[in-house]
C-alpha cells in the first residue's frame, strides 16, 4: 500500500481564497479590512522571512498589515509597551509577535501582554489553558496544530475515537512523546493518527508507523543533496552545497505503511500561515461584527 498524499498546498490555497472573499464581503459591507500587526524583534534572518511572508498574505488577501521591528537589545518593558499600544488600536486585529525572541526577553511575559481576542497565534496562556481543558474552546488555536486539524478533517480522518498524539478537543485519545519515552517506536505503532514534530530529520521509520495510520509530518530540517557515490551536490551559481528540504519523518518508508501523508515541503508548512489569515479575519468579526 502506498500512501495517498495530503496536498498542504492545494488546501491552504483553497482556504487563502476563503479568507479573501469573506474580506472582500466584510469591506463590501462598508466594514474595516482586517488587520494584523507583527512584532519582530531583533535580526533573526528565519523570522525576518516569516514576518515578511505573513506580511505579504495580508497584501494577497485584502488585509491590512502593520509591522514593528525593535532591536535586539530592546527592553523588556519596551516590547511590552508595544504590545500593549497594539492592544489599543482598533484598526489592529491581530497581533503576533514573531518567536523566539532574543535572549534575555521573557517570551511568556510578553505574550500575557496580547489581548485574549488579538491573540491569532492562539499564545495566551487564557487559549492554551482553554486548549488542554475538555469542554473550554480556546478563542484561537496556535495556527501549525489548527491547520494539521484542517488537513486531516479535509481527507475525511475520523478523529473522534482515535488513538492520537495530538487532538484531545476533537475527542481523540491523546499520547504524547519525547526523546524520553520509553519504548518509543513501540508507542508511536499504536498510533491511528501520527503528528510529528521533534526537530529530527527523518526519525520516525516505516516500521514505527501503524499500517494504515494518517501521518502528519510538521518537521522541517535541512539536509545536503549528493551524488550516487556520496558526495555533496554544489550549486553551479553560488558555489555552495545544494540542500534540500526533509521532516521528521521518512518519508519514503512511512508512505508505504501509512494510509495518508504530508509531504516536506508542501504539506503543513503552507497551512500555518492559512490559518493565521483565517484567523485575523475571525478577530476582526469577533471585534467588529
Amino acid at each position: 500500500m502506498t500512501a495517498q498524499l495530503i496536498d498542504g498546498k492545494a488546501i491552504a490555497e483553497k482556504v487563502r481564497q476563503e479568507v479573501a472573499a469573506a474580506v472582500a464581503k466584510r469591506v463590501a459591507a462598508g466594514k474595516s479590512k482586517p488587520g494584523l500587526a507583527t512584532v519582530l524583534v531583533g535580526e533573526n534572518p528565519a523570522s525576518q522571512s516569516y514576518v515578511s511572508s505573513k506580511q505579504k498574505a495580508c497584501a494577497e488577501l485584502g488585509m491590512e498589515s502593520f509591522g514593528f521591528h525593535l532591536p535586539a537589545d530592546a527592553k523588556q518593558q519596551e516590547v511590552e509597551d508595544l504590545v500593549k499600544k497594539l492592544n489599543a488600536d482598533p484598526k489592529v486585529n491581530g497581533i503576533l509577535v514573531q518567536l523566539p525572541l532574543p535572549s534575555g526577553l521573557n517570551e511568556e511575559r510578553v505574550l500575557q501582554c496580547v489581548d485574549i481576542e488579538k491573540d491569532v497565534d492562539g499564545f495566551h496562556p487564557i487559549n492554551i489553558g482553554r486548549l488542554a481543558q475538555k469542554g473550554r474552546e480556546p478563542l484561537f488555536v496556535p495556527c501549525t496544530p489548527y491547520g494539521c486539524i484542517y488537513l486531516l478533517e479535509q481527507v475525511g480522518c475520523q478523529i473522534e475515537g482515535a488513538t492520537a498524539l495530538l487532538l484531545v478537543g476533537k475527542n481523540a485519545t491523546v499520547t504524547i512523546c519525547h526523546s524520553r519515552t520509553k519504548d518509543l517506536p513501540g508507542v508511536v505503532r499504536q498510533a491511528d493518527v501520527l503528528i510529528a514534530a521533534i526537530g529530527k530529520t527523518q526519525m520516525v521509520r516505516g516500521d514505527w508507523v501503524k499500517p494504515g495510520a494518517y501521518v502528519i509530518d510538521v518537521g522541517i530540517n535541512r539536509v545536503p543533496v549528493l551524488n550516487p557515490d556520496g558526495t555533496q551536490v554544489m550549486d553551479e551559481k553560488t558555489g555552495k552545497p545544494k540542500t534540500r528540504l526533509v521532516g521528521d519523518v521518512n518519508f519514503d518508508e512511512v508512505k508505504e505503511v501509512a494510509s495518508w501523508i504530508t509531504p516536506v515541503p508542501g504539506g503543513v508548512g503552507p497551512m500555518t500561515i492559512a490559518m493565521l489569515m483565517r484567523s485575523t479575519f475571525r478577530a476582526a468579526e469577533i471585534q467588529s461584527p
